[in-house]
């Protein structure tokens, strides 16, 4: 298994599959994954595309840190899920967003994802809530050191 660095759109595919099915391929282009500071992994085994993240420079109202980055889309194909891609993709991650002076990161974690969150050190904050035609969610956050 390899982590790369990808294109935005590179992630559209397994975003949809995943995170947004029923949904047109168009709806997963999310705002700000063209942005300078946003930036992509992919998890690629036998050269094929996997699992991935994206990751925004992005401020979250209730969060006290001046830089900020949220994870957000991250997914793995069904078949190639409780192999540790995920967590590749965020070790891969940390040591970026710590070059990049942000102290934190921050995602909208689906209510089903916690537990995996919290093994890897993101700790909930707030209650729960609704994030319509998706389902329940916590902010989740994780300090970088």
């Amino acid at each position: 298994m390899k982590v790369l660095r990808i294109n935005a759109a590179d992630t559209f595919q397994i975003r949809q599959q995943m995170l947004r099915p029923g949904q047109s391929i168009d709806q997963c282009n999310f705002n700000g994954d063209d942005d300078e500071q946003t930036f992509h992994l992919g998890a690629f085994e036998q050269g094929k595309l996997i699992s991935v993240a994206s990751f925004y420079f992005e401020n979250h109202p209730i969060l006290e840190e001046i830089y900020q980055f949220r994870l957000r889309g991250m997914a793995t194909l069904n078949e190639h899920q409780r192999k540790g891609l995920s967590s590749a993709l965020l070790k891969t991650a940390f040591p970026i967003i710590k070059q990049n002076q942000c102290p934190v990161v921050w995602c909208n974690a689906r209510k089903a994802a916690v537990g995996f969150y919290e093994k890897i050190g993101f700790e909930v904050t707030g209650l729960e809530f609704d994030i319509p035609g998706i389902g329940p969610h916590f902010l989740m956050s994780k300090s970088i050191k």
